[in-house]
């Protein structure tokens, strides 16, 4: 049966069911489909069109399709379009004319979009969960790194050093501003599409505004065409999802870089690699390179979204149906790849003598000389070309150290060859937000209260 046989004289064709069903994947919102449809039930009984006995029929029979579909026993037939077919034509049977009276002032246009909302209000909640879980890490692995230091990069060249313990924040604060938008996008998604009906609200007595109460939601619809037909909040979550899984893409690429044997910054333990089938020595970063590849995937699920509904008119189209699954998907790889690289950051070690190797070059303190000329009162401009020329002629074939060349420059001297030194330049960043350890100890108070607040805000 469906739930529009009525209009037709003959039964869908099994090519048009096998085209059209949503059963496969939207089935996983049959706790918000239950929940949604109890909260219905009740709306009915204070719009006086259910009874108390039929009302208690009808909530009977929503708690045994839970336990038969908690327990595995709920049998689905072919007819069976989607969860809410399936759910209704069960307590149908088990309630039996009371069960008919379910989908009274209901459509499945308002119904599935109250479901989506709760499933993500839920969801969406639990992925920024994750979120906190990983930084905790960074933010304890930031503590036990002390005043170890690397060097810091742009265009991949080393640039300056900074303390490890400010770059594994950086990542921090990026994963935070995700938390944000996952918090803006519940809270913006928190609206009632109950009522809306199939696109024109009802001419029964119903109550939008008790019926969004009583599920949690925030607020109720203000217009009906646009309840049934927004998915906007599906693109937003799409989109805080597909930037979450840039970011966790950038952490990817570093630790395949600081893994290889070329850099050596980082092992990762046996539990959080990979081998080889052919070659035995290798030890390979799976995880890292999978939240780098999965990132693009993500990217697709939020482009594909926006291109469905680019045209579609006003108010709802089948092909809304396409939401869920890039949906469904960009959770589950988003959680997956928290959980994988929140352990392999937590058991990982650093070889913190190789960082400070790779960061004590002199070339690493070309900066800090160039400001002790400004110190001197020295124009930025022409100490920058001051040290870059001394910087060049160090790096000619058979030429003197970098720091023979700054004790011979009369601008420069015994004084500014102390610069050069091993850990002075990271030691020499002190402006708030910088690098150094004065400022980095404070960002780690900064960052765990951060931590704190945003647990109570996720709950």
């Amino acid at each position: 049966m469906t739930l529009w046989e009525g209009r037709f004289g003959a039964g869908p064709a099994e090519e048009l069911l096998a085209y059209t069903a949503s059963l496969p994947f939207d089935r996983r919102l049959a706790a918000d489909d239950l929940t949604g449809s109890r909260a219905h039930v009740r709306g009915l009984v204070r719009a006086g069109l259910l009874d108390a006995e039929e009302a208690s029929a009808v909530l009977g029979a929503l708690d045994t399709v839970a336990r038969e579909l908690e327990e595995g026993s709920f049998t689905f037939q072919p007819g069976d379009e989607d969860i809410h077919t399936a759910v209704e034509r069960r307590v149908t049977e088990l309630a039996g004319p009371a069960g008919a009276k379910l989908h009274t002032g209901r459509s499945r246009n308002d119904q599935v979009a109250t479901d989506l909302r709760l499933w993500c209000k839920r969801e969406l909640r639990e992925v920024a969960r994750r979120v906190l879980g990983l930084q905790q890490v960074l933010l304890d692995r930031a503590a036990e790194a002390g005043d170890a230091y690397l060097p810091g990069y742009t265009h991949l060249q080393r640039a300056q050093p900074v303390l490890l313990a400010h770059h594994l924040l950086a990542h921090g604060w990026a994963l935070a501003r995700d938390v944000d938008r996952l918090l803006a996008t519940i809270d913006r998604l928190d609206v009632s599409p109950l009522g809306a009906g199939a696109l024109a609200g009802s001419s029964l007595p119903l109550d939008p505004h008790g019926t969004a109460a009583d599920l949690g939601f925030g607020r109720a619809f203000d217009n009906s065409l646009d309840a049934v037909s927004d998915r906007d909040f599906v693109a937003e979550a799409l989109f805080d999802l597909a930037l979450l899984g840039v970011h966790l893409s950038r952490l990817g690429e570093e630790w395949v870089l600081w893994t290889s044997e070329e850099f050596g910054f980082a092992r990762l333990t046996d539990a959080y690699a990979t081998g080889s089938s052919m070659l035995p020595q290798k030890k390979n970063p799976d995880i890292a390179e999978l939240a780098r590849g999965k990132a693009g995937r993500l990217l697709g699920n939020l482009t594909g979204l926006l291109a469905t509904l680019k045209g579609l008119p006003l108010a709802y189209n089948r092909d809304l149906q396409e939401d869920k699954e890039p949906l469904f998907d960009s959770v589950d790889q988003v959680v997956l790849a928290l959980g994988a690289l929140t352990g392999m950051l937590a058991t990982a070690t650093f070889d913190l003598d190789r960082m400070r190797a790779a960061a004590d070059s002199p070339t690493a303190s070309a900066t800090d000389l160039a400001e002790h000329l400004v110190g001197e009162g020295v124009p930025f401009r022409e100490a920058h070309g001051i040290v870059g020329a001394l910087v060049r002629r160090s790096l000619e074939p058979d030429a003197p150290s970098l720091e023979e060349l700054v004790r011979a420059e009369p601008a420069l001297g015994e004084r500014a060859v102390e610069l050069l030194g091993p850990g002075v330049a990271v030691r020499r960043r002190t402006t708030a937000g910088g690098a150094g350890p004065d400022p980095v100890a404070r960002q780690r108070e900064d960052f765990a209260v951060r931590l704190h607040t945003d647990r109570l805000r996720v709950g």
